[in-house]
């Protein structure tokens, strides 16, 4: 069974949801609506929370459907949130661009800024970025440890 989060903003909107694919293969963030620094760092923590609780190497964050720039939270996001998510077990990152240029703006700021943490690919289609985050799941590391799907760790072989 997939594990699904809402996020609400005070007055009701859904600002976030993150869902748990099934056989932990990866989690599926997506963000609505204007964010503020709030908001990011909410989302951010609940996406960190669910990582530590049961690790995994993929994250598809889809930003399809912001609008608007959120820049103010980049600081905290390269600082803070990327290097705690890595800590934690993260590798893969897709990132799905939004339509709006200042939130695409945004997205590429990221990138730059987070790139040396993950392995970062970004995508206009949220079905490209799940194609490719199950081809890197399909893989083996080369070396060193890694954590299946399931949360066992192993080795290569």
């Amino acid at each position: 069974m997939e594990q699904q989060i809402k996020l609400k903003k005070i007055y009701g909107d859904v600002f976030f949801t993150a869902t748990r694919k099934q056989d932990n293969a990866y989690i599926y963030a997506r963000w609505f609506g204007v964010q503020s620094v709030e908001t990011v760092k909410e989302g951010g923590y609940k996406l960190l929370e669910m990582i530590m609780e049961k690790p995994c190497r993929m994250l598809l964050n889809s930003n399809k459907n912001v609008v608007g720039s959120w820049d103010m939270a980049l600081e905290w996001a390269e600082v803070e949130w990327a290097p705690q998510m890595r800590s934690a077990g993260l590798r893969y990152l897709a990132q799905v661009v939004p339509s709006s240029i200042f939130a695409s703006l945004t997205i590429d700021s990221l990138v730059l800024r987070i790139g040396d943490e993950f392995e970062i690919r970004t995508f206009e289609e949220e079905a490209d970025a799940e194609a490719w985050l199950k081809s890197v799941g399909a893989q083996k590391p080369k070396y060193g440890f890694f954590r299946s799907a399931d949360g066992d760790i192993g080795s290569p072989q």
